[in-house]
């Protein structure tokens, strides 16, 4: 896959600073309302906003559109929507426990969600990207996912008369340019915050917004499960790498494959809980296909045996009551 900087090498799509916008009402050119600039909840990290991309209505209206649209691949039937769906909280929903790319090729990995990337220091599951500018450039070029060039970017939305008008209305005259491709839709995820579930709800002091189980399973979340060490709130992902021991021998080498590390074999980047009830099937390779199945293999301490599992992956010896509780409650982090 082309990292950002080569791929506007490739592409030749380097610009220089944007220029302000046109003083009007931003055009949507879909219909759509304005993604608005997330409100972060008081007591939260603070959201990452890069000084060279700041948040702009007419970025964020263009990143939506280009977020939708299959034109960004050859033949036109896939989108960032492809493998990312809205009503999946982002994620896949083939269900096929990995991705499906441009020309029904195969993704070895399923498609993680894009809730809360406004608040990641590092991205992708070995955690080789740092900035969301990079990584959405990557699918856009990679074979075997939306299979794009620079070129073909620039001049097939060159040629769409709405295109034109939203790039002009987002960055001021000037050709189409890839890198402009990737502030806008690095723009649009950033607006991606999931804060409105019932668990929000709960901590914000409405006492009725959990069920007697849920609250019983967000206590052993707090505590005899564990669960906090890596998925503590409200994020409910601590951002780093695990090995969570789900084979004797690791079949995918996670980010020892960006650091070549034998430490890193098989540790892969917590996701976030957010929304779990809409995106499975669960793991990196979906083989877990509910969340039931997903704490018997915490309960159970991981695979026997596995090499390089983390400390943190021992037998709990939770209770039926006690998977179904905390079960109940990693359903209550579903945003409306």
């Amino acid at each position: 896959m082309l990292g950002f900087a080569a791929a506007c090498a490739l592409a030749g799509c380097l610009a220089g600073p944007e220029t302000s916008a046109p003083p009007e009402v931003p055009f949507a050119g879909d219909g759509g309302d304005v993604p608005a600039m997330p409100v972060i909840p008081a007591g939260w990290p603070a959201a990452r906003w890069p000084a060279d991309n700041p948040y702009t209505p007419a970025k964020a209206l263009l990143g939506r559109r280009l977020f939708f649209d299959p034109q960004l691949s050859p033949n036109g039937t896939v989108s960032c929507e492809w493998c990312h769906a809205p009503s999946a909280a982002f994620t896949d929903i083939h269900n096929s426990g990995f991705g499906i790319g441009v020309f029904s090729q195969p993704i070895p990995r399923t498609p993680p969600t894009l809730i809360n990337l406004v608040f990641a220091s590092v991205l992708m599951f070995e955690g080789n990207v740092s900035t969301l500018e990079e990584q959405v450039l990557l699918p856009l070029f990679a074979p075997n996912e939306m299979g794009m060039s620079g070129p073909l970017v620039e001049s097939r939305l060159a040629e769409d008369t709405v295109y034109v008008r939203l790039f002009r209305q987002a960055y001021g005259p000037g050709p189409i340019r890839v890198d402009g491709v990737a502030r806008a839709l690095a723009t649009y995820l950033r607006t991606l915050v999931s804060a409105r579930t019932d668990y929000d709800r709960w901590k914000a002091g409405e006492a009725d917004a959990l069920s007697p189980a849920a609250k019983a399973g967000e206590a052993l979340f707090m505590g005899k499960a564990r669960c906090f060490r890596c998925h503590a709130p409200p994020l409910f992902t601590d951002g780093d790498f695990h090995n969570i021991g789900l084979d004797s021998v690791p079949k995918d080498r996670g980010r020892a494959l960006h650091t070549g590390l034998p430490a890193d074999e098989g540790r892969l980047k917590t996701p976030t809980l957010r929304n779990i009830p809409r995106t499975g099937p669960y793991m990196h390779d979906g083989r877990f296909g509910d969340i039931e199945t997903v704490l018997a293999h915490y309960n159970a301490g991981g695979s026997p045996g596995a090499v390089n599992a983390d400390s943190l992956i021992v037998p709990l010896g939770l209770s039926g009551r006690e998977l179904y509780e905390l079960a109940e409650f990693l359903r209550t982090l579903r945003d409306p």
